[in-house]
């Protein structure tokens, strides 16, 4: 008897530690990643590039001598500042940045009185990439602070009416970009694909699209591969990250297996450009390397 009553004990306590690993798991530590083999791109099948502000230890031009070393065409989300230091290594600015007077994520296009300025600084923006030959500007829906999401839809295609035939005729396409607004944008007015596909209708021009965030959809949405079967011809544009976290994209630290979207990318006919927008915790260059190796299909 006393036997059994100890081994109950010991049972307990396993079964207790079991529940409060569970409760407190431990956080996923990827093994270090054996040094990369250059050009990591070697199909190009898919045209990949790199945002800027999440490898930002990087000046533009340590980034621009990586990303041509690994096989990439560019680097997102730069300042029109940047285009000859891409130039210089063959890369294009595959996302042009179009910040300036307050404008951005949280001010938008769904508030009439942000058309005038917001439309100032895009102009800026569409001309500077444009005359340096690349093909995307980013723009944003802003938040919704209490405006309904059909208002805000009619407001976004309202004002982007009155600058999309300037991008057309300068061969730039403006995406706007799809981010979750339950982790890490809240109130932001674009955070559903369906949303974002029913805009670009109403704009009705092949110069405006979505920048579809693999990352942000997920933990906004899920279904990504469906979604973007979809909506391909809505999306002009891809962002990587890993969920959760915002880490590398391989499959031994996160819930996505990112083959099999970019296999459903290259099956839409998609021609543009995926960026990685990932927040790297290991070495930089070696897992940005990685993340092209997987999606080099």
């Amino acid at each position: 008897r006393d036997l059994l009553r100890g081994a109950a004990v010991g049972i307990a306590a396993v079964g207790l530690n079991e529940v409060a690993r569970a409760q407190n798991p431990t956080p996923l530590t990827p093994a270090p990643l054996a040094a990369p083999e250059f050009p990591a791109v070697k199909n190009g099948r898919l045209n990949q590039s790199v945002c800027h502000w999440c490898f930002n230890k990087f000046s533009v031009e340590e980034l621009a001598q990586h990303a041509q070393k690994i096989g990439l065409k560019g680097i997102d989300l730069v300042n029109p500042g940047d285009f000859d230091t891409l130039k210089k290594y063959g890369l294009v600015s595959t996302m042009t940045n179009a910040g300036g007077d307050g404008f951005g994520i949280g001010k938008g296009f769904n508030r009439k009185e942000n058309h005038e300025g917001y439309i100032k600084v895009l102009r800026r923006a569409i001309e500077a990439t444009s005359a340096a030959g690349f093909p995307n500007v980013i723009c944003f829906s802003g938040n919704r602070n209490g405006l309904s999401d059909a208002e805000g839809l009619k407001n976004c295609a309202e004002g982007l009416k009155q600058i999309v035939g300037f991008a057309e005729e300068k061969n730039v396409t403006l995406c706007m970009e799809l981010l979750n607004s339950k982790v890490n944008h809240a109130d932001y007015q674009c955070d559903r694909t369906h949303w974002g596909a029913e805009l670009v209708q109403a704009v009705g021009s092949p110069r405006f699209k979505l920048l579809y965030d693999i990352y942000h959809m997920q933990v906004q949405e899920g279904d990504v591969i469906a979604t973007i079967r979809k909506f391909k011809d809505a999306i002009g544009h891809y962002h990587t990250a890993g969920v959760p976290g915002r880490n590398e994209i391989d499959a031994d630290s996160q819930e996505l297996s990112y083959p099999p979207i970019v296999r459903a990318i290259l099956e839409t006919g998609f021609k543009g450009y995926l960026a990685h927008e990932f927040i790297p915790r290991r070495d930089p260059i070696t897992s940005l390397a990685q993340a092209a190796r997987i999606c080099d299909l």
